[in-house]
């Protein structure tokens, strides 16, 4: 069987504008594709190269197109005087938070080549973040009616705590947006907002510096990340 190819890369220092350009463009660039193919069937089919982009962004909040506005919980002004961006954009979910320390994952993959479910295709960017943690001894879960990858209650936590946070958007059935994997991130960031919507009060943020007491090479992390994402998937990375 021949593996579908995707083409993987970081990007750093870059405005979270810059990176949308960058994702939306690839993002058009496989729809289009797609359209001019299907409108003409005599054409030669060429071979459809997939993306995957990991980011670490500088400090930004974006908010879901179902997400509420009263979930960030800074003015205009304290946005300015800390340095952080703020985005409205068209993925599901609320609000959340990107930054340095964290992993921001944005795989761009036509689906078509892989299988047409949704919820699959979150569980498996799920699934690939609770492999990567087994690495290095953290166990995290799922929680029903809520996305992204938990950690359960413990005698120093008694919360659940999300360590990491999805949220997608498809057009023909190609991928963009994707994932927020807290690293090393400065989790005082999201004092600010309502993480995600969620009001609960057994319900927090981590990341794996926090509960480890360590620090990590985002790289290393996320090149382990990428090649269990590629099994999972069955793709072959192209560095």
């Amino acid at each position: 069987m021949n593996l579908q190819v995707v083409n993987f890369k970081w990007i750093k220092n870059l405005t979270y504008q810059d990176v949308w350009d960058i994702q939306t463009g690839l993002h058009q660039a496989l729809v289009d594709k797609k359209l001019f193919e299907k409108r003409n069937s005599n054409f030669p089919i060429s071979e459809t190269t997939h993306h995957l982009i990991f980011c670490e962004h500088t400090p930004v909040y974006t908010l879901g197109k179902s997400g509420s506005m009263d979930h960030l919980l800074l003015s205009d002004e304290d946005l300015s005087n800390g340095n952080i961006e703020f985005f409205k954009i068209n993925r599901g979910g609320d609000i959340t938070f990107h930054g340095p320390g964290q992993i921001t994952g944005y795989p761009i993959l036509d689906l078509e080549y892989f299988f047409t479910d949704v919820h699959k295709y979150v569980r498996y960017l799920e699934e690939a973040v609770i492999i990567l943690l087994q690495k290095y001894d953290i166990q995290g879960i799922r929680i029903p009616n809520y996305t992204g990858v938990w950690l359960e209650p413990n005698e120093s936590d008694p919360k659940y705590r999300k360590i990491c946070a999805i949220g997608v958007h498809m057009s023909r059935w190609v991928s963009m947006h994707g994932f927020a994997l807290n690293i090393n991130t400065d989790l005082a960031y999201f004092d600010k907002i309502i993480p995600c919507g969620i009001i609960d009060e057994n319900k927090s943020v981590t990341s794996l510096a926090h509960e480890t007491g360590k620090e990590y090479d985002l790289h290393t992390i996320g090149n382990e990340l990428a090649q269990i994402l590629s099994e999972l998937f069955e793709f072959k990375l192209l560095y």
